[in-house]
């Protein structure tokens, strides 16, 4: 009974938005509102000396922005509140497309002025193909920005969301008096980096009532009719509607100014929902059963830089995750016993003795986990749905440093068994090939590269296209394609067979001459 209670009282969820919308900072002011900061920091800023807790490389404070995605968790109302927070960046798409095989829920958060924008399509199109539930904050209220209707119509038309307005903004701007809740009846007045307490909000169950016209004078009006054509154009809230993913609801606020923060996370922890079921090559996982599963969705190497500790981050599906036990390694066919396990506050990390399905845990790895590896008390199957993606982009890397040729090897291993790019080696030439989806991460590698294990790297360009992951029933045909287009064959960090392509062309061309052989332009990497 004591581990179904725990089951149901975890929410596990991913912060998806385009750079700069404002995601590390709700992050932050969550984990401020929830207890687990005493002080907010700030992603950039010139008045606040303390950055925020989620960006904790080097990099990420430098740049202002999330390269990597972290893990904090906390205690709130009962409940155990497991945040991701994701890198917007479109550089770093994979690591944030396989963090959302790891949750169970997401909050988009979309900027009041700009809109919906690129990167916010894609990550919404995975969480509505996965049939996520989320929920919307419009962020950054304390600026001028579009009319919230015409942002509504937006997130309907280019996201395909059924939205359900939950607050509504009292002016903008200069001009912001405030939030209104449509729930509760309540108006939330805005005070400027100050945390809003619940008690202190103003219960106006009729929008009639004249104290609306004291606080909010001319806006008054406007807030009437708005909520009166609100009921009448958007559906009413349904968490049953909410869990299948068919119906958003919607909030507005300024995270920086603490303003709104509260009400988004006291109805986050009330509909969100617990753990729930992972598809697995054999069978549905329940995270009610007994026996213990889960999967390594990310890996981090140098977390903390003194210790040079690589990490697996363990998603737990079933049972109940305990230390210094023995488990099955699906993939290698081992049995492994974990004595260093521990929960995660971004780069903090605390030992503990066990975790339940929605936890994400920190395993101490040596080299056994690969990204999808899974554990189980014996059954053999894996999870699905971790996939590994074409790069877009190549580089030949050289050794800067022929006197630390030992440290660059080791340094691009580890950064490569963490996914967010890919390593090739060239048959022909063996020259190692780099490949990314954006050239950000080019910059990030030579950095950690540099200064998390003291080797330098610098790069060459590469005129490729695509690299394709090339399969084959008949092995005779697959070696006389190998042979045939010998120039551009290479093996990545696996040793799997790919096909460099240089043009979308060749790769016609190749699947013409060779019509028996299978292109894959994505790869499961369990």
């Amino acid at each position: 009974m004591h581990r179904l209670k725990e089951i149901e009282r975890r929410r596990t969820f991913a912060i998806v938005s385009h750079p700069d919308a404002g995601k590390t900072t709700l992050t932050e002011k969550l984990l401020l509102f929830g207890g687990a900061i005493q002080v907010a920091g700030a992603v950039k800023s010139n008045k606040i000396k303390r950055s925020t807790t989620s960006d904790f490389m080097e990099i990420e404070r430098q740049r202002g922005i999330s390269v990597a995605t972290s893990v904090m968790g906390f205690e709130y109302k009962g409940r155990k509140v497991n945040i991701l927070d994701t890198p917007g960046h479109q550089d770093f798409a994979e690591d944030t497309f396989r963090t959302l095989t790891a949750v169970d829920s997401a909050i988009v958060v979309v900027d009041v002025a700009k809109g919906v924008e690129q990167q916010t399509e894609k990550l919404v199109g995975v969480c509505s193909m996965r049939k996520t539930p989320m929920i919307v904050f419009i962020n950054k209220l304390d600026r001028v920005g579009r009319e919230p209707m015409e942002l509504l119509d937006e997130l309907e038309e280019k996201l395909g969301l059924t939205v359900c307005p939950l607050t509504w903004p009292l002016g903008m701007g200069s001009e912001l008096k405030g939030v209104y809740s449509l729930l509760t009846k309540k108006l939330i007045l805005f005070r400027a980096h100050s945390v809003q307490d619940e008690d202190e909000a103003i219960v106006i169950s009729d929008l009639a009532d004249e104290r609306l016209d004291n606080i909010a004078g001319s806006l008054a009006e406007k807030l009437r009719e708005e909520v009166e054509l609100i009921s009448g154009v958007y559906p009413e809230f349904s968490r049953e509607d909410y869990l299948a993913g068919e119906l958003q609801p919607v909030f507005f606020g300024s995270a920086i100014n603490n303003f709104g923060v509260a009400e988004l996370l006291n109805c986050f922890v009330d509909i969100a929902p617990p753990p729930l079921p992972a598809p697995t090559d054999e069978r549905m996982v329940d995270p009610k059963e007994e026996a213990f599963s889960g999967f390594v969705f990310k890996i981090h190497a140098n977390m903390d830089p003194k210790h040079r500790n690589r990490i697996a981050f363990l998603k737990i599906c079933s049972g109940v995750f305990q230390r210094n036990t023995v488990y099955n390694h699906v993939r290698l066919g081992k049995q492994l016993r974990f004595a260093n396990v521990t929960s995660f506050m971004a780069s903090r990390t605390e030992l503990i003795d066990e975790a339940y399905p929605g936890d994400i845990v920190g395993i101490y790895d040596t080299g056994n986990f690969r990204i999808g590896d899974t554990l189980t008390e014996g059954e053999q199957f894996r999870f699905k749905g971790i996939p590994s993606f074409s790069p877009e982009m190549f580089r030949y890397v050289l050794n800067a440093d022929p006197m630390k040729s030992k440290q660059l090897a080791k340094g691009i291993d580890q950064l490569m068994e963490e996914g967010v790019a890919q390593l090739f080696t060239s048959e022909m030439s063996g020259r190692q090939i780099i490949g990314t989806v954006g050239p950000l991460q080019f910059d990030v590698i030579q950095y950690r590269l540099e200064h998390e294990y003291g080797a330098k790297c610098r790069y060459e360009p590469a005129s490729l296209f695509k690299a394709c992951w090339v399969t084959c029933e008949d092995p005779a045909e697959l070696e006389r394609f190998r042979d045939k287009k010998k120039r551009a064959m290479a093996v990545d960090k696996l040793g799997r067979l790919c096909f460099m392509a240089e043009s979308a062309y060749s790769i016609e061309l190749a699947k013409q001459d060779f019509p028996n052989i299978r292109f894959h332009f994505t790869s499961e990497l369990t």
